[in-house]
């Protein structure tokens, strides 16, 4: 909802088989730029497998993924964060003994320019890139309201702000979807009501189009008393 925009994904009859299982089976789904839409059905519902088939963690065994104008079928899961999807998981997947700065600055990676040689020769234009990449990733640590924590190993903290952490490392990317895997899951009404309001922020803020995974509908419900 509160879009408008072009058609950014474009899925056609997606489905994806595991031996003689279907798990997703004939998905159709249109996402328009600017739009937060909300993917909901109960735990084992096939959710986080259609996001891992957006996100080239999985093939389909049928049908299509259009992003953007572009087919992404064959595409490997850095090939699809190059072309602008970033994700988060349902499991929070965090690198615990490194800084929260350090979690950001690997979400970076794909946007990065230096070559191999420049790094290694410590080149203006290297040491340049890698002050803006702190910049920018200080800035998502501040989105999230995590800044003041840049320097403590992200394993320290509780898991709300993991969440909100790897939301950060995900736009890191500067994905223009974002998809969100039960970015709510295991969360109190307050801090529900708090990260769906986050996210309508990513959206009018940085101008990020949002599909998120909600088991419940709670997440869902609470964006869209917002509209």
């Amino acid at each position: 909802n509160g879009g408008g925009g072009m058609t950014l994904l474009d899925v056609r009859d997606l489905t994806v088989n595991f031996g003689v299982v279907s798990a997703n089976l004939g998905i159709n789904l249109d996402v328009n730029a600017g739009e937060v839409v909300g993917l909901i059905g109960p735990n084992g519902a096939g959710k986080t497998t259609f996001f891992n088939m957006v996100a080239g963690q999985y093939e389909p065994t049928s049908g299509d993924v259009i992003f953007d104008g572009r087919s992404l079928r064959g595409l490997r899961p850095h090939q699809i964060t190059a072309r602008g999807i970033g994700r988060t998981f349902q499991n929070i997947r965090l690198f615990t003994n490194e800084t929260l700065l350090e979690n950001v600055l690997v979400g970076m990676h794909s946007r990065l320019r230096s070559s191999p040689v420049a790094a290694l020769l410590r080149l203006p234009s290297q040491r340049r890139e890698e002050a803006e990449a702190h910049a920018r990733a200080m800035d998502l640590l501040k989105l999230v309201r995590l800044d003041r924590f840049a320097d403590e190993s992200a394993g320290n903290l509780p898991y709300g702000m993991q969440r909100r952490l790897e939301m950060a490392r995900a736009l890191a990317s500067q994905p223009k979807l974002l998809l969100l895997d039960e970015p709510t899951a295991g969360m109190n009404p307050n801090e529900t009501a708090e990260m769906t309001a986050r996210i309508g922020r990513l959206r009018d803020e940085l101008g990020v189009t949002v599909l998120m995974a909600d088991g419940a509908g709670h997440a869902v419900q609470r964006f869209a008393s917002r509209l």
